[in-house]
């Protein structure tokens, strides 16, 4: 992941990575840096694609291939399943979407988790396999229960399907209650290595160069 991340980055020296807004890029600068001028405007791009929804995303697939492939869950060949894993705490098959946070769903994002799931469910019937309502689950990699959004407690209180998150999740999933905590500190571990800082100034410095943000900051 931090691999891609910086290689995303690098590409950041081009004003042709970015569909401007003139007047937005112009406020944004101010707002951010109290300053129009190109440093500003370029800082006000490169910040929020290199902070942004981009990394969340591939953050997203890579865990989701972690636990494919590393742990004892493993991908599914059914449409709208995820995952397939024993949980560890009942024993019983689970068929799993897996969801990066307690507020990354919206409410179209209810109805078609449940179209799916009950599509699952009536193929089992006809192939007279026991799936109960029970073993369709979202996993919500981070986060309390305290914590979903009122989306996700509407596919437990309308939909029946349990959504289990964070420590309770990763509990299921491997048998371990720390392990959520454990990996939280293996992350972090790796993430002090993640220091950029030089590398993006002097990506923003190039980017402040180039002649549209040049032009951009004259007006």
């Amino acid at each position: 992941m931090m691999e891609n991340h910086i290689k995303n980055s690098r590409k950041l020296t081009d004003a042709a990575q970015f569909n401007i807004n003139p007047f937005l890029a112009v406020y944004l600068a101010n707002f951010l840096t109290g300053s129009s001028d190109a440093k500003g405007i370029a800082k006000a791009l490169v910040y929020p694609r290199v902070l942004g929804t981009s990394i969340t995303g591939s953050f997203g697939t890579q865990m989701q291939g972690f636990i494919s492939e590393v742990l004892a869950g493993y991908g599914s060949a059914i449409a709208g399943i995820d995952i397939e894993f024993v949980d560890q705490v009942d024993g019983l098959r689970k068929y799993c979407q897996l969801k990066l946070g307690p507020n990354t769903i919206n409410k179209d994002d209810v109805e078609t988790i449940s179209g799916h799931f009950n599509r699952v469910i009536r193929l089992a019937k006809t192939n007279n396999l026991r799936i109960a309502l029970e073993d369709m689950v979202v996993g919500v990699l981070y986060g309390e229960p305290s914590q979903l959004s009122s989306h996700y407690r509407r596919i437990g209180s309308q939909y029946h399907f349990p959504v289990l998150a964070g420590a309770d999740f990763w509990h299921r999933l491997t048998g371990d209650s720390d392990f959520f905590a454990d990996l939280l500190v293996a992350i972090g571990e790796v993430a002090r290595e993640a220091d950029f800082r030089q590398e993006l100034d002097r990506i923003i410095d190039t980017l402040a160069e180039s002649e549209s943000i040049q032009q951009l900051s004259r007006h």
